[in-house]
């Protein structure tokens, strides 16, 4: 079993070859605007059209915490849209990121990179406007993806590197 690996670059341009997903947090209020999340939308509409009907459908389906929307954007390539956060702001409650949230979404996406025997590659979830600590966040991945044997990048991208 190896670790996670780290690179400088852009997680919506996954290195290696094969089957990637492609893991990010969203919010339980349906915004998508800010963050990573703009960087996805520049390269694919697929995966914020079917966040917003997913969000907007929500009486009717399982979007809420901890829930994962999976979205194809190309023959060998998926977004996770994992939503890991209640809000979108800190408040009386917190930052908005919930780990368990996370830890719940981490299990989904494993479930399916076994399905698919995919790798995979995200931004530091959690740690940008969710305002989670990637000293939390990284056990989860390791316990929920590594430790199954599957392979996961995590990007930093241009000058704003997160501490552990």
């Amino acid at each position: 079993m190896t670790g996670i690996t780290y690179l400088r670059g852009d997680a919506t341009a996954p290195s290696g070859q094969g089957v990637k997903i492609i893991v990010h947090c969203c919010n339980d209020l349906g915004g998508w605007g800010k963050g990573f999340v703009l960087a996805l939308s520049r390269r694919w509409s697929g995966p914020e059209a079917a966040y917003r009907r997913w969000h907007h459908g929500r009486a009717d389906n399982d979007f809420g915490l901890g829930a994962v929307q999976f979205v194809q954007v190309e023959p060998y390539l998926w977004v996770a849209n994992l939503v890991g956060q209640r809000g979108m702001r800190p408040g009386s409650k917190g930052v908005p990121v919930r780990y368990e949230a996370l830890d719940e979404g981490l299990r989904r996406v494993a479930e399916k990179a076994a399905e698919l025997g995919a790798s995979v590659h995200m931004p530091r979830i959690g740690c940008g406007l969710a305002g989670g600590s990637w000293s939390r966040v990284e056990p989860l991945i390791t316990e929920r993806l590594v430790s199954r044997g599957t392979a996961v990048t995590v990007y930093d991208h241009g000058q704003g590197v997160f501490r552990k």
